[in-house]
């Protein structure tokens, strides 16, 4: 073997390693997307409160805070009143986790499917949301119901994304400060914080174009959420 030879390659190997990873740093930073926050960064009066209100925190802190603006998109079915669809061929629930199996079982049954991504398990469906920028959009959803390991039907919202009404780029507001919101004006004694997920959210109104602003979605273990508009700080509990 030429030791020499691979002693060069191996070197190369590492360096092309080390700008990949260089190159993800550099784009997390100019993102907004740093490590993320603990308890330990919230300010001593809300973790004294935290612990005097029995709440815990079951996940990070996001630490993110990009540049985002409001959605302007076009309703081509009734948000969460989509008729379901039964499945005429059952699929294995477990593609949900793979996208390539997923596009591969259901890509051709279901529209736009590639726009949707994952986000959570619920009693007997996996809801998925449709993507914007890279974001879920938590008032579009796709639901895939569920029985005995097998997906059996679906029903969907599906939209058109239209130029944005408001253009201009703004800083949303640090997850912390959305955290420190809550504890101190919202949340019950004993909750549990279990996400913390930044995205879009707007209310829906009766007409065919609506508009989404960038939002912080807290979920709690109990099932209970809320939204905070992550430009404004306005809450809206649901």
């Amino acid at each position: 073997m030429d030791w020499g030879r691979a002693k060069s390659v191996l070197i190369i190997a590492f360096l092309l390693l080390n700008l990949v990873l260089g190159y993800q740093l550099w784009s997390n930073i100019r993102e907004g997307r740093d490590t993320s926050a603990e308890v330990s960064d919230l300010r001593p009066e809300t973790q004294k409160l935290m612990k005097d209100k029995g709440i815990k925190l079951d996940t990070s802190i996001p630490s993110e805070t990009p540049e985002l603006k409001d959605l302007t998109f076009r309703v081509k079915t009734k948000l969460g009143g989509g008729e379901r669809q039964d499945l005429k061929q059952p699929v294995d629930s477990k593609i949900v986790f793979n996208e390539k199996d997923l596009q591969k079982s259901l890509g051709g049954v279901i529209p736009d499917l590639d726009k949707y991504a994952f986000g959570e398990d619920r009693d007997s469906e996996f809801v998925f949301y449709r993507v914007a920028d890279g974001r879920p959009m938590f008032d579009v959803k796709l639901e895939l119901f569920y029985s005995n390991l097998k997906i059996i039907a679906y029903k969907q919202d599906v939209i058109e994304l239209l130029p944005s009404e408001k253009p201009t780029l703004q800083s949303v507001l640090p997850a912390t400060k959305v955290v420190t919101s809550l504890i101190e004006n919202q949340l019950h004694n004993g909750a549990v914080i279990k996400e913390i997920k930044l995205g879009y959210h707007g209310q829906i109104f009766n007409s065919d174009v609506q508009v989404s602003a960038p939002t912080w979605r807290v979920l709690l273990e109990d099932g209970g959420q809320y939204y905070m508009n992550a430009i404004s700080g306005e809450v809206v509990t649901e």
